[in-house]
């Protein structure tokens, strides 16, 4: 997938939800879940020893059962990491801080790549790296008000906070009016609780409930 493909179905959706889990059954049933709530494009974390070999089992169930979902990664902070992932057939890429070698590989590749930055100078040197997306992180440390002041400063930018966003309508309206384009879903939308429990139901409807939310600010 290229940027100019990934960064519609994400602005398009609203959200990118995001998860890690070291079982690869529950891996599979959580990517399920989401996917029937409509999700297009999904964010796996590499935070674990078995992140890469599951991702390698979602892009394989993906291409079997779920027409049109983009797989990227999540916490690529090496070159490594990034080779290994596109190797393993991921969409896109995301990354806590700004690692200009993968902006480089990532557009060599025509890989989409958004890299995580919280102060104008970090945005900067993205944005001369040409990057187009930027992952406000962590956004729970930043609020909507640091998207307020510096949206001007750079017009051509989309901007997705990610980390501490809830699944409130305060929350989410909060941001969408600070002027992001989507908004990174963590632990607030699948919880290690939800998990843990393997309560895929559950977590299928709060995903359909962030929906709605963002639709209804949308509109």
């Amino acid at each position: 997938m290229t940027q100019d493909q990934v960064i519609p179905a994400i602005t398009g959706q609203g959200m990118l939800p995001l998860y890690y889990n070291a079982d690869e059954t529950v891996t599979i049933e959580v990517l399920r879940a989401i996917y029937r709530a409509g999700v297009k494009a999904i964010e796996y974390t590499n935070r674990g020893d078995a992140a890469l070999s599951n991702f390698k089992k979602m892009v394989e169930v993906r291409d079997k059962e779920m027409k049109g979902l983009m797989l990227g990664v999540g916490t690529i902070k090496s070159l490594d990491h990034a080779k290994s992932y596109v190797a393993a057939g991921c969409d896109f890429m995301v990354s806590p801080g700004f690692v200009p070698e993968v902006a480089s590989y990532a557009a060599k590749e025509n890989k989409f790549y958004a890299p995580g930055c919280m102060t104008p100078s970090e945005i900067i040197a993205a944005e001369n790296a040409g990057i187009k997306f930027i992952k406000l992180f962590p956004g729970n440390m930043l609020g909507p008000e640091f998207v307020t002041s510096i949206k001007d400063i750079f017009p051509k930018l989309l901007f997705m906070p990610t980390g501490g966003v809830d699944t409130t309508k305060e929350n989410i309206e909060g941001w969408f009016k600070a002027g992001v384009c989507a908004v990174g879903m963590g632990s607030k939308l699948i919880s290690k609780k939800l998990m843990e429990q393997k309560d895929y139901a559950a977590i299928e409807q709060s995903t359909r409930d962030v929906f709605a939310i963002i639709n209804s600010i949308k509109k």
